[in-house]
Order: structure tokens, then C-alpha cells, then sequence
């Protein structure tokens, strides 16, 4: 019976082989020419090197409970948990009622779920709102606190995917403000032309500053950290500089401030007067939809994050490098200076030297939250959004310190830094079913997979 089914097994392995080496081929050629969109190279991706990450096997539920996705949703859940314990450590009134736990125990867990209970009435929805209006106030400010968090995590997100660190978008979003400011006070235009010069003075401006970064990295090696920080100070001093000229300073006034921007620059309010919020949330997701086009549908995004993957294949393969750099930080500055007209236009409706506050230094943790990808980092900025505009409330209501959202913030990224801890803490286990993933020491090496031109694992 064994002598019977041998040849069988032997066509059925070599059957499984010839599928998989065709596989293969199919991937390195797709690789090798951007899926058609470029000329082979002169040496075949198939030889130069490094791995291409595919897909993890076992079953749908491990692979959701194991995924990046799941890692940054529970170390949301652990620094919200940590961030609990700490208040509740240091509430006295918490204390005062573990004294008497067992005999009222409901008092000692209203003390606790006190600050985060504000913390939702403040981001999200007012349940002892007077009216609608004052019901729907909270939802209406995370998504305007959000909006300029959302546009500079992009940028951010962006340059992340082409292995470039922007820690520069704080002094991008200056340079879009600046820039979008001036042409909004100075020049006088109807609606909607005067709002889109602005838009268009801001984006150029941010872009600027980013590819200035690009262009020194591509051509002198500069490493864009340094440079970044070195142009946050720049930017900076440069903007209180100008706001004490008098191009720059509102007349009669002696605060560094500019002028109002004219009615026709400003954003129009999405819901009327009595919220702030304005339609640069839905510039927003437009911007969201634009990177996301640009990373999975476009031959650019392909180069941007082929380039990310591994520099020296990208080249081999025939892509520009430099002027992959200089493009990805130009644009990546561009986004970030959108967050600026946001500020701007939308929420401050005048320039000062505090028109980016923090916002470019959260959009690093708000990217690296969202793993780098488009939607992850929308929705990372709605959930910084929600705690900046839960954690006033949270400290009216409860005299708990507004400081204690950005150590939750912290522990956010703690955690996002440390996927292993994460995932020793829940109990998950990625590498159990390493050898039925196809993993090394299985035997076998699963296909990889391009959908329009692009790899993906």
C-alpha cells in the first residue's frame, strides 16, 4: 500500500514545488518592474537580496489578534488602564472611600471611573448637555483639535514610509501658517479664491521647509534628524521675529500677533456659530484619501516605499533615489503645512507664536500610533483629538491635572515601541504556529503578492 502511494506523493510534491517556484518568478518580475510600470533592471530582484514579508498564516482570528492593528489598539487599552491606576492612586477622595469598600463599594468605583467618565463627556458626548447643541459640543472639538493633528501625522507617516524620520513638523506647520497667514491679511479676494490661495500659500510653504530637508539629504547626506530639529528652531525664532515687524504685527497693538485674516481666507463653519468646528476636518480626510492614493495606487508611492524597504535595491531597480527623497520630504512638509492653514484658517483665524503649540511634536506619536498608514493615523489623530479635548473637561470636572493625558500619551507609545510586551502581557503568542505559517524551519516559502504595482504582505 506504502509502495502504491509513493510516486503519487512524489507528483503531488513536485506538483506543489513548480507552483510555488512559478510563484516566485511571477513575484520577482512584478518586483523588479514596478508590476509593468518600469524596465527590468540589469540584475533581477530574485539576487539582490533582503526578504520580502509576507503574509502570516494560521487562522483569521490569530492573525487579527496578532496584527499590528491589534497591538496599537491594546496598547491604547493598557495606558488607559495604567493611566486609571495612577489617578486613582493619587485621588485622595479614592482613599477616603477605600476606607469604607466593603460596606459601600459603589462609592470607591465612581471615584475611580470619575476622570475618564469627564474625559467622555468632554470628547465625545455631554449627556447632561442642556440642549443638543450642548450635547454634541464635545464631538464637534475632537474633530476640530484633530483636524491639524490628522494633516501633520500624515506628513509625518509619510516620510516614516520612506525611511526618513520628520521630526521637522513643527517648524513645517510655522512656515504653512506663516505663509497661508500673510496671504490671507494682505491680500484681499472673494470666497472661495481667497480661501484656496491660502491653502495653496500654505501647502507651498510647508513643502518648502520639508524639501529643504530632502534636498540636503540627497545631496550632501545630511542626516535628516538633526536638520529637522536644527529647522524647528529656525522656524521658530524666524516667526516671532516677524510677528514684531511691521509687516507682520497687527496695528496698534503691541503683542508679537498679526492681523484677523479676511473673512473670504477663513474656513467656513460646517455646523454654524455656536461649534468651532470648521471645514478644515474635511481638508482633513481629504488629505487622508490623498496619501492613501498615493501609497497603494500610484507609481510614486511604489518608488516612496521601495525606497523605504531597501535604498540600494530601489536603485538597482531604477529608481531616482534622490529625487525620491527630495519629493517624499517636500510633500511630507506639505501635508504638515496644511495643519498650519488649518490653525490658521480654521481655529485661530490670526498668526502668533504659538500657532503650532505642540501639534508637530504629537503628530510623531500620533504616526507612529497608526502604524504609518493612512487610516491608522486618522484615526490615531481623532483619538489624541478626544483626549485633548476630554482632558479639559476632566480637569474642571474632577481637579484631575490635565498632565496625566500626556502621560497616557506616553505609555501610548511605551507600549507601540514594545510589541513583545504587548503581546506577553495579553497572552498572544505570534510565533506558535510559526512552521503551519510557512515560516524558516517549515520547508516551505509562502508567495508573496502585487496588487497595482505596489508589494504587499
Amino acid at each position: 500500500m506504502s509502495e502504491s502511494n509513493t510516486p503519487r506523493q512524489v507528483n503531488e510534491v513536485e506538483a506543489e514545488r513548480s507552483e510555488t517556484l512559478a510563484d516566485e518568478v511571477v513575484l520577482d518580475v512584478a518586483l523588479d518592474t514596478a508590476d509593468g510600470a518600469m524596465a527590468p533592471s540589469v540584475i533581477p530582484a530574485a539576487s539582490q537580496g533582503g526578504q520580502i514579508p509576507h503574509a502570516a498564516g494560521g487562522s483569521v482570528f490569530r492573525q487579527i489578534v496578532t496584527g499590528n492593528a491589534m497591538v496599537s489598539v491594546l496598547s491604547v487599552l493598557l495606558a488607559i488602564v495604567l493611566g486609571g491606576i495612577l489617578m486613582a492612586v493619587t485621588n485622595p477622595k479614592v482613599a477616603e472611600t477605600a476606607g469604607y469598600f466593603f460596606a459601600q463599594p459603589g462609592d470607591m468605583l465612581t471615584e475611580v471611573f470619575r476622570p475618564y467618565v469627564a474625559l467622555v463627556q468632554g470628547a465625545i458626548f455631554n449627556w447632561t448637555g442642556a440642549d443638543a447643541a450642548a450635547q454634541l459640543y464635545p464631538i464637534t472639538e475632537t474633530l476640530t483639535v484633530s483636524a491639524p493633528l490628522i494633516l501633520a501625522g500624515l506628513g509625518v507617516a509619510l516620510a516614516f514610509r520612506a525611511g526618513l524620520f520628520n521630526i521637522g513638523a513643527q517648524g513645517q506647520i510655522i512656515f504653512g501658517a506663516l505663509f497661508g497667514a500673510y496671504v490671507g491679511f494682505t491680500w484681499h479676494m472673494p470666497f472661495p479664491i481667497h480661501l484656496l490661495l491660502v491653502i495653496v500659500a500654505g501647502f507651498i510653504g510647508g513643502a518648502v521647509w520639508g524639501g529643504i530637508v530632502g534636498l540636503l539629504k540627497a545631496r550632501t547626506g545630511a542626516h535628516e534628524v538633526i536638520v529637522t530639529i536644527m529647522l524647528n528652531y529656525i522656524a521658530n525664532f524666524l516667526l516671532l521675529f516677524l510677528l514684531t515687524t511691521p509687516a507682520f504685527q497687527r496695528k496698534g497693538s503691541t503683542n508679537p500677533i498679526s492681523p484677523f485674516l479676511d473673512q473670504s481666507a477663513l474656513f467656513p463653519e460646517l455646523l454654524g456659530p455656536q461649534f468651532r468646528l470648521h471645514a478644515g476636518f474635511l481638508l482633513a480626510v481629504l488629505a487622508t484619501v490623498f496619501v492613501w492614493w498615493l501609497l497603494k495606487r500610484s507609481t510614486l508611492g511604489f518608488e516612496f516605499r521601495a525606497v523605504g524597504a531597501n535604498q540600494s535595491a530601489a536603485r538597482t531597480a531604477g529608481i531616482n533615489v534622490p529625487r525620491a527623497v527630495i519629493l517624499v520630504m517636500a510633500i511630507a512638509g506639505a501635508l504638515a503645512g496644511l495643519a498650519g492653514i488649518a490653525q490658521v484658517s480654521g481655529t485661530e483665524k490670526y498668526l502668533s507664536g504659538g500657532v503650532a503649540a505642540s501639534i508637530g511634536f504629537d503628530a510623531i506619536t500620533v504616526a507612529l500610533l497608526g502604524r504609518s498608514t493612512p487610516w491608522g493615523t486618522f484615526f490615531a489623530g481623532l483619538l489624541f483629538g478626544a483626549f485633548r479635548a476630554g482632558g479639559v473637561a476632566m480637569q474642571a470636572q474632577t481637579q484631575t491635572p490635565i498632565d496625566i493625558v500626556l502621560v497616557i500619551q506616553s505609555l501610548i507609545v511605551l507600549f507601540i515601541a514594545a510589541p513583545p510586551l504587548v503581546r506577553a502581557i495579553f497572552g498572544l503568542n505570534p510565533r506558535k504556529k510559526k512552521k503551519a505559517a510557512g515560516g524558516p524551519g517549515s520547508g516551505t516559502r509562502p508567495s508573496g503578492k502585487i496588487e497595482s504595482g505596489a508589494a504587499t504582505a
